[in-house]
């Protein structure tokens, strides 16, 4: 237990306190205000004032967006988790308590005769009358329902909407108001079950349905706060003790948390932590960590912990069996030695033996029972004493408890462990604070100094012959001494724990840094990821500690292995692979031992995996004596032919290998020219390893050669020969003839495989288009493979109209349309604007062909890409007409060019096109052609923009000589519609169509004048050749009287 910080408010009692749900914040009913907290460092956030009197209670919603206070004023205030007060009821009496639903979050507040609910989606609360004070209030994990405590001793468990289901009625009565309840938090629980502390003095369990679990627990003390830790594990209760106490969720007391001055009114666990806040009557405000130690105790392959702090859980690490010793008291320390088993409760001390001596036995029971209180650091069991361990002084007790000897230490004992020994003379290891390591037995009052160093002792490890000793001191430092010669033999760093191995002297393993590290004898450190803490290494078994949990982690002892292997240390590497290894580890032993001549380790190793045969033994002899024809006969002799013949071809003996082929087995024949072919690689005679490789069948390993080689001709006359099923060569060949510049053989390759599409690939590689066409045409399935690369060759090389009628060609619609946007775009740049029309109007021509399927969106795009090449070509003449000091066309022509194009750039002006070019071209033709009031306008307009330089001087005297002109234009240039015969203005906002009826004008392509031309559509029932009939047909001219002065109706169809 760890205290984080204090505060403390003066002539204040702390009623009650609430944490946020994520745990950033505590709220604090602290006299007639609230107190707002960072949980982060305990400074105080803010004061909250709202009430006017005592506050008693505070909860906090579970989504966190509100909490709720209620105090001896009989109001209750909601405020939001931005400390802001949205809501105020009130009690006919004092609010006493408040809690909120997990789920619905609706609040229960209570008061001395009754309760209310409510809910943010209600305007007003519902409240019970009761029939005494509610004191404390719960509700249930499923928010289905809430529990009143009273203080006349009934628990009342009511629905979500306040009516009665249970009805608990506590022995004591009114003499035994129920001060404090609460429903366990735990998921794992099947029922819900409530804890109710009454000022009976008593601690009771119930379920939903109003039974009672067990039997009360007497407390000795008034309950004023209860409250579940650790998702309802353990309980915490604080009162009239001063102090608030740790229990079990079964109500076994464990220890006491925190001790205070004055009454504990309230504690508090933080959310998902192990952090609880404390509040008393003197206003003191406690926080305090809650840290649970391991309680464990390890011999060999069993391993006991304690877990729910009251069990003692027995587990084989081998087997992974367990058994469970149930406890009704705090389980202080576990000590665990061959079959005995010790665990140290607060008040006595339990001894427990298996009930026989099977190592597989897993059950326990009581030996010896030690009825009394002790004190110590350290808990040591053997045969027939316990050891405790008291700072610098070691007892050693017999199991009756009486006391034996005693031995007093120069330093703090930091570690002990038992090394074993005959039944009641067992000896001890015991490290020291002050770096010094002694052995002591049970039966002798004198303790044996085995060696000092200088840092403290921290872990250490005796070896199994009791030879060398292993110690972890206070730097992470790992220091193997020779016990007889004190020496230092090797250290390491970064160690925490270490352990050596049962089965094996010199071997042992430590643990740090997250890796665990393996060493054999003075050899370099083996090392491999591991989480936790070794404590024990038995054979090839590592057990490690990590958290809570401890573990059996298989390690293969390969590498420690071959360490021996390298310094031909065969025995050793004997005792090692023993441990456990690879079979094919336990091959390479035998064979590196025949080869050291260790002739007894080579023979145990194949004893070990079932070799009896004495002649085939001496034959592996004889061949690693040199003995080759000898041993060739011993493998004759034991039917082993195929290792003559594996030996001689290893040998490079060829002729004499070809005496073993036997009946001339297909698969040994072709085995030993394959041979005969890497051999002849390996000493760089290629030609013939080619030959023998297509002697064995080998034709991808020739071809390989051939083709590294360059070796054309050789690659020609294996494809030609080899089957057209036989894929992969012919592939491999076509490669090659692809890498050495020769596609017309890939081809050919190809073509005999019957491969189209590599054929295809291989003419689009080489550039070979028109192949790579005929294909296509044959084939239209390649047709995407040929035409987009293609195109994309094109582009690369600069011809981009090809490349885009290649992607046109290949269904590459987007690709055609992108490539003819980017020249179009390029055009523009470049101010080639006649061919930017030119592009737009194919990009609408392709737009259309492509608005079958897409109808709407590429109609919209055809419009939009004629437009833009209407208005790009004109302004090509516009372009030509300012930049060019001559002008290919007549005045009257760029006028109308100029009004039309200015008519187009109502919406936006695409990029590239210059208004003051085209205005300056306006302001000069309608100034020569009579159009003074338009000119003026143009030149007007021109004073607002950006004019450049070369014009500067033009439009300035031009702006000046226009004002010397009558304001008006030429009736002459005034358009007419013809359909309407309306005169419309020269320069219209409206655009290119008509002011009075809106129909769009038709323009000549050459001249750009409005043509006599109108569209009409046809009534129905007319049909298209119908209507070129009544066109063609003379108008028939009708004489009618008519009143003078009288208007004229004109309508057109």
């Amino acid at each position: 237990m760890e205290e984080c910080f204090l505060d403390k408010i003066e002539r204040r009692t702390i009623y009650d306190l609430a944490f946020k749900p994520d745990g950033t914040q505590l709220i604090i009913a602290a006299g007639n205000r609230l107190l707002v907290y960072d949980t982060s460092d305990g400074t105080l956030i803010q004061p909250l004032k709202g009430h006017k009197d005592t506050v008693y209670c505070v909860a906090y919603a579970k989504d966190g967006k509100r909490f709720a206070s209620g105090s001896a004023d009989k109001s209750v205030i909601i405020w939001t988790s931005k400390l802001e007060g949205i809501l105020k009821y009130t009690h006919n009496d004092s609010i006493q308590c408040v809690s909120y639903n997990p789920l619905t979050h609706q609040l229960a507040s209570c008061s001395s005769g009754d309760f209310g609910l409510w809910s943010p989606e209600q305007k007003s609360v519902s409240k019970h009358k009761t029939s005494s004070r509610i004191t404390c209030c719960s509700w249930t994990n499923d928010g289905q329902y809430l529990a009143l405590g009273m203080f006349n001793g009934i628990v009342s468990i009511r629905n979500k909407n306040g009516d009665e289901k249970v009805k608990i009625e506590r022995p004591g009565g009114s003499s035994s108001p129920v001060w404090s309840i609460c429903w366990n938090p735990s998921r794992d629980e099947r029922n819900d079950i409530l804890a109710v502390a009454d000022w009976g003095q008593k601690l009771s369990f119930y379920h939903l349905s109003g039974k009672q679990i067990g039997k009360d627990r007497v407390l000795n003390f008034d309950p004023c706060c209860i409250s579940y830790f650790t998702k309802g594990e353990y309980l915490l209760l604080g009162g009239s003790d001063r102090q608030v106490s740790l229990f079990t969720r079964d109500g076994v007391r464990l220890g006491t948390v925190g001790e205070q001055s004055s009454w504990v009114w309230t504690c508090k666990v933080k959310p998902d932590s192990n952090y609880v806040v404390i509040g008393c009557q003197d206003g003191t405000i406690s926080f305090y960590q809650l840290i649970f130690s391991t309680v464990h105790g390890l011999y060999k392959d069993r391993y006991a912990y304690r877990d729910n702090m009251t069990d003692v859980i027995v587990q084989h690490l081998i087997t992974e069996q367990k058994v469970r010793i149930k406890g009704r008291e705090l389980v202080k320390k576990i000590a665990i030695y061959k079959n005995r088993l010790a665990i140290q409760m607060p008040e006595k001390i339990l001894i427990y033996e298996l009930y026989t001596d099977d190592s597989a036995d897993m059950y326990y029971r009581v030996k010896e029972k030690i009825i009394k209180k002790f004190e110590c650091n350290l808990l040591v069991v053997c045969s027939d004493h316990i050891i405790l361990c008291q700072e610098k002084r070691l007892q050693c007790l017999s199991f009756s408890g009486v006391k034996e000897r005693e031995w007093l230490m120069e330093s703090l004992i930091r570690y002990i462990k038992v090394i074993g020994g005959p039944p009641g003379r067992e000896g001890l290891l015991v490290g020291l604070k002050n770096g010094q390591i002694l052995k002591i037995f049970v039966d002798n009052a004198l303790a044996i100094v085995l060696l000092k160093q200088a840092t403290a002792v921290r872990c250490l490890d005796m070896s199994a012959s009791r030879s060398k000793l292993a110690v972890v001191d206070e730097n992470d430092t790992c220091l193997v001494y020779d016990i007889h010669t004190k020496e230092l033999l090797f250290q390491e760093p970064n160690a925490n724990s270490v352990a050596w191995n049962t089965q094996c002297e010199d071997m042992l393993c430590f643990s740090g840094g997250g890796y665990l590290n393996i060493k054999a004898s003075n050899f370099p450190v083996h090392q491999q990821k591991l989480q936790g803490f070794v404590v024990g290494y038995n054979g090839s078994k590592i057990f490690c500690l990590h958290v809570f949990s401890m573990s059996a982690v298989e390690v293969p002892q390969s590498a420690p292995m071959y360490q021996y292997l390298e310094r031909k240390m065969f025995k050793e590497a004997y005792q090692i692979a023993c441990l456990g290894v690879t079979d094919a580890d336990w091959r390479e032993l035998a064979m590196e031992a025949l080869e050291g001549l260790e002739f007894e380790t080579a023979k145990k190793d194949r004893k070990k995996h079932g070799e009896n045969n004495q002649e085939l033994f001496l034959a592996d002899v004889y061949a690693y004596q040199g003995k080759f024809h000898e041993a060739a006969k011993l493998y004759k002799r034991s039917g082993r032919e195929s290792l003559a013949l594996e030996m001689y071809s290893d040998l490079r003996m060829f002729e004499h290998a070809k005496e073993f082929l036997g009946s001339g087995d297909p698969k040994d024949t072709k085995m030993l020219i394959k041979k005969q072919a890497d051999w002849a690689k390996d000493i760089k005679e290629p030609k013939a390893a080619v030959e023998m490789y297509l002697s064995a069948g080998e034709h991808m390993k020739a071809i390989e050669i051939s083709g590294n080689h360059g070796w054309v001709d050789m690659l020609i006359e294996i494809a030609r020969k080899l089957d057209k099923a036989e894929r992969e060569p012919l592939a491999k060949c076509a490669f090659y003839f692809k890498q050495l510049d020769n596609p017309g053989y890939a081809a050919e390759t190809y073509m005999k495989v019957g491969d189209l599409k590599a054929l295809v690939q291989l003419h689009v590689e080489t550039h070979r288009w028109e192949e790579a066409f005929a294909l296509s045409e044959k084939h239209p399935e390649f047709k995407d493979e040929v035409y987009v690369p293609y195109a994309q060759w094109l582009a690369e090389s600069d011809r981009f109209e090809e490349a885009q009628k290649a992607f046109h060609k290949a269904g590459r619609q987007g690709e055609a349309v992108r490539v003819l946007e980017q020249l179009t775009h390029n055009a523009v740049l470049e101010s080639r604007f006649s061919d930017a029309a030119y592009y737009y109007w194919m990009l609408s021509m392709q737009c259309l062909d492509i608005a079958q399927g897409q109808q709407a969106e590429m109609l919209q795009k055809f419009h939009h890409f004629q437009h833009l090449a209407e208005v790009y070509h004109v302004y090509h003449f516009i372009q030509r007409y300012t930049e060019e000091p001559f002008s290919f066309h007549l005045p009257e022509t760029l006028f109308n060019i100029s009004r039309f194009l200015l008519h187009s750039l109502t919406k936006e002006t695409p990029l590239g096109i210059s208004k003051v070019n085209t205005l300056l071209a306006l302001a000069k033709q309608s100034k020569a052609l009579g159009a003074y009031k338009l000119a003026r306008h143009a030149y007007d307009k021109l004073q607002g923009l950006q004019i450049p330089d070369r014009f500067q001087k033009s439009v300035e005297l031009g702006s000046l000589t226009i004002r010397s002109k009558p304001f008006h234009d030429s009736e002459e240039l005034v358009p007419l519609c013809y359909r309407c015969s309306t005169n419309n203005p020269l320069l219209n906002n409206l655009g290119n169509v008509c002011i009075n009826c809106r129909q769009p004008f038709v323009f000549s392509a050459s001249s750009y004048e409005v043509l006599h031309l109108v569209e009409f559509y046809l009534e129905d029932g007319i049909t298209d050749e119908e209507a070129v009939a009544l066109i063609d047909l003379e108008a028939p001219r009708v004489r009618e009287q008519r009143p003078r002065n009288s208007c004229v109706e004109i309508k057109t169809v």
